[in-house]
């Protein structure tokens, strides 16, 4: 919020350090333009040519009554698109409204205006008091924020991305202090890796048809993973209150069917391409099992993380990512040892 919104905030007995930071509290503005409900669209338009200048923003008008409690909203271009203009605003105002309060997450503001297609997203009170506005701007401020955040995080770069960086403009040096940490995670995960397939070199020098798969499998579980994560993270930072229960069993449903499917072709590819009905056998029960295994692993994670207090972002990209190709693998040799 800028210095000019904190001062009006103070003269109207509002103070931004009041709320949480990065909420609909410290986002918001205050000078927006407000109604009684008994105006007339005459003497609305009327207000608004004379006092325009004066607000930060005018797409919408709420509409207030002597409380101060929010009671409908309706847009400008709205307004003077209404011939009568002897009628009152009541019958031309929305009273389906969308709203937050001031503690709400500011990625759930955006979340907000984009699935309501709105511009501006009033904030209220417990007592539905109109207490400001999170204007379009400041909208797609943090929408902008939220998406470049995540993707680094998914790549596994962990850092505080203001205005000013920019990956392509930022020295060497800091790029390496960023990417290098989960580099060397990468590099623990992949020895753990080598170091399981090091243990089934028996089974390898038998049957060296079965190199040929790992990268199929482990790609797919990378993949599937990835997918779920980035549902998971997105669900959770745009609704607090998401049920994790049905969204568990949702993925549960999607990830059994999935996996069901990819294993079937695996399987029909190593038999028509091989003729090895075993080798079809082994390499479908491991694409089923691994997928899933690497659908659960991306879910339950960010699950976990949030449950800790910890940002879900951090648990996906390059953790899941290690720890998914680990299993994939042990799950991949398990089978094939189990059924030659």
């Amino acid at each position: 919020m800028n210095k000019t919104n904190k001062m009006k905030n103070k003269i109207l007995g509002l103070n931004s350090s009041d709320y949480p930071l990065n909420t609909a509290g410290t986002r918001m503005i205050t000078n927006v333009p407000k109604v009684k409900i008994w105006d007339t669209i005459e003497s609305v338009e009327r207000f608004l040519k004379k006092n325009t200048r004066q607000y930060e923003t005018i797409d919408y008008v709420y509409v207030i009554d002597d409380s101060n409690v929010l009671r409908g909203v309706f847009s400008v271009k709205e307004l003077f698109r209404i011939k009568n203009k002897k009628i009152r605003v009541a019958e031309i105002m929305t009273t389906k409204l969308i709203t937050a309060s001031p503690k709400t997450q500011q990625e759930r503001i955006v979340y907000l205006a984009l699935s309501n297609r709105i511009k501006s997203i009033p904030v209220v009170d417990e007592g539905n008091h109109l207490l400001g506005v999170v204007p379009y701007d400041v909208i797609l401020d943090i929408f902008n924020k939220e998406v470049r955040e995540d993707v680094f995080k998914f790549g596994g770069i962990v850092h505080k991305v203001d205005k000013k960086f920019t990956p392509t403009m930022a020295p060497a040096l800091l790029m390496i202090k960023l990417r290098f940490p989960w580099l060397i995670v990468g590099i623990l995960g992949g020895t753990i890796a080598a170091s399981i397939v090091s243990n089934f070199e028996n089974i390898l020098s038998k049957y060296i048809v079965l190199a040929a798969f790992m990268p199929v499998l482990v790609y797919m579980s990378d993949a599937a993973g990835t997918q779920s994560e980035t549902l998971i993270v997105r669900a959770l930072a745009i609704n607090p209150e998401l049920s994790v229960k049905k969204y568990l069993w949702r993925e549960a449903k999607v990830a059994g069917l999935l996996s069901m499917i990819c294993g079937l072709l695996v399987y029909l590819i190593a038999l028509i391409g091989w003729k090895e009905p075993k080798l079809g056998l082994i390499v479908g029960l491991a694409m089923f099992l691994s997928i899933i295994a690497g659908i659960s692993i991306s879910t339950l994670f960010p699950l976990i993380f949030k449950f800790l207090k910890l940002d879900p972002a951090v648990a996906t990209g390059p953790f899941a990512t290690m720890l998914s190709d680990i299993v994939t693998i042990t799950i991949y040799f398990l089978v094939a040892m189990l059924l030659l």
